[in-house]
């Protein structure tokens, strides 16, 4: 039983560290500005957001100056949530594709110009999952939760050490053709100085032989 709670503690102590990771972002937006904020997603990754305006005095409404406009997209353009006019808003979907997603916001353009903190919270990979709901349609206790989780966690590091290896083979595939290419680069101009100096040489050659100097 002893071992048991050991082995708990441990398992949340592992968990509450990777949660730490994955925090609300808070920033000041201004009237007729953009702010982006980019997340690297792998492919087939869950993602979930909440994005909010925060309200200096709790429990007033909003004024009309106080909106938003969202849009997040892929690197290679791909539109996965709009959002015009709003005050808050959530988005979630499902990495088609690999690479760094960016969401950015645009605060409305308002005169005189206002100021106003946004709270944004973006999850992904294991930290996107609903554990509530796993608790609830699976019926496990606290061990087999926490296990779960840590399970996961490892999975998507080790998914996440695959990314990175694949990574750095493009990154020395493509040193190595800009270095071969560089090599070519470098023998052409040295062709090409030689050639321009044997033409001089041979021009000079032909313009003293013309002026009977040699």
């Amino acid at each position: 039983m002893e071992l048991q709670k050991l082995m708990l503690c441990r398992v949340i102590i592992i968990i509450g560290f990777v949660s730490l990771m994955v925090q609300s972002i808070r920033f000041d937006m201004e009237s007729g500005h953009t702010k982006c904020i980019s997340e690297d997603i792998k492919t087939n990754s869950m993602t979930v957001a909440h994005y909010s305006i925060v309200h200096p005095i709790e429990g007033q409404a909003l004024p009309e100056s106080h909106k938003l406009t969202l849009r997040v997209t892929s690197t290679s353009g791909n539109s996965y949530h709009y959002a015009d006019h709003v005050q808050s808003g959530q988005f979630a979907f499902q990495a088609v594709e690999g690479g760094d997603y960016i969401a950015c916001f645009f605060a409305l353009d308002h005169h005189p110009p206002v100021k106003f903190p946004v709270e944004f919270n973006w999850k992904s990979g294991v930290a996107a999952k609903d554990w509530s709901n796993v608790v609830t349609k699976t019926s496990v206790d606290a061990m087999e939760l926490a296990l779960k989780k840590l399970e996961d966690t490892i999975t998507s590091i080790h998914e996440e050490m695959f990314y990175l290896r694949d990574r750095e083979q493009e990154m020395q595939h493509l040193n190595s053709k800009t270095n071969s290419r560089m090599a070519w680069l470098s023998f052409l101009s040295l062709f090409i100085c030689l050639s321009v100096a044997g033409l001089q040489v041979w021009h000079l050659k032909s313009f003293f032989e013309k002026k009977k100097l040699i």
